[in-house]
């Protein structure tokens, strides 16, 4: 599967579309795939709207590039990208990458692990291809 960057001002990244699930309850993201993050992290609201009590799951810390600390909680969803559904545990954070940028965070458990992740910039593309 290859997915295209997303422009953000004079900025390329690699935000791919994801769909997340709880139940039967499905919504859209877009989602960085961010080799330096620890695991998956999205907006309390994406939570909220699928229907998950999310200050009710397990709170954890995580502290950004700027030493900053955070809050997040952790829920078990299914996670489909490019058609391929995943159960994982992802965390569920008040402002997940500010109130500027609008998208979610895949990292290291829950994303890498499943796939294996070529960047290639030049190209302006993001290549996933499902572990075996």
């Amino acid at each position: 599967m290859r997915f295209d960057y997303k422009r953000y001002g004079k900025t390329l990244r690699p935000v791919i579309p994801v769909t997340i699930q709880h139940g039967e309850n499905k919504i859209g993201y877009e989602v960085l795939v961010d080799s330096g993050a620890d695991l998956c992290l999205f907006d309390e609201q994406i939570g909220d709207a699928l229907g998950i009590a999310v200050r009710s799951g397990e709170k954890r810390e995580v502290f950004g590039i700027g030493g900053k600390a955070s809050f997040y909680y952790l829920h078990m969803v299914t996670f489909i990208v490019g058609g391929w559904p995943h159960k994982v545990e992802v965390g569920f954070m008040p402002e997940v990458a500010g109130r500027i940028i609008p998208y979610g965070v895949v990292g290291q458990k829950g994303f890498f692990d499943l796939f294996v992740v070529k960047f290639d910039l030049l190209k302006e593309e993001v290549e996933l291809k499902p572990r075996q």
